[in-house]
């Protein structure tokens, strides 16, 4: 059920009676010259990182739904689950994540719901 709506000129923000736990949706791309398949330093990071994602993401009780590449684009997606907003921030505030970030070109955050949870909302 929606609370309160609040309009402006460039966007929406819709409180809810209940909260949903987000997923985020990570959309990355960096340039030809910075993929790990060619850019050594690129490579030596990314395999560090994921040596260590796993105790990161257990350390704030962060879950990767998936992650998917689409190579010939120089596109990352991952999908993560969280226990809050604040859980994935702390998360994303972790070093190791904050120099991956740093390395990509462009990174987007999007937060997301199930179809089955907005559809909640319009009952």
């Amino acid at each position: 059920m929606i609370v309160k709506s609040f309009i402006s000129d460039t966007f929406t923000i819709v409180l809810l009676e209940s909260a949903i736990v987000p997923l985020i949706l990570k959309i990355s791309r960096h340039s030809p010259e910075n993929c790990p398949l060619v850019n050594e330093k690129a490579k030596k990071m990314n395999l560090e990182l994921m040596g260590k994602l796993g105790e990161l993401t257990k350390k704030h009780g962060v879950k990767i739904v998936g992650s998917w590449t689409v190579m010939p684009e120089h596109l990352l997606v991952m999908v993560y689950d969280a226990p809050s907003f604040e859980a994935f921030q702390k998360f994303g505030m972790e070093p190791d994540i904050v120099k991956w970030i740093a390395a990509q070109d462009t990174t987007e955050f999007k937060i997301a719901m199930t179809t089955e949870e907005s559809m909640k909302l319009l009952k």
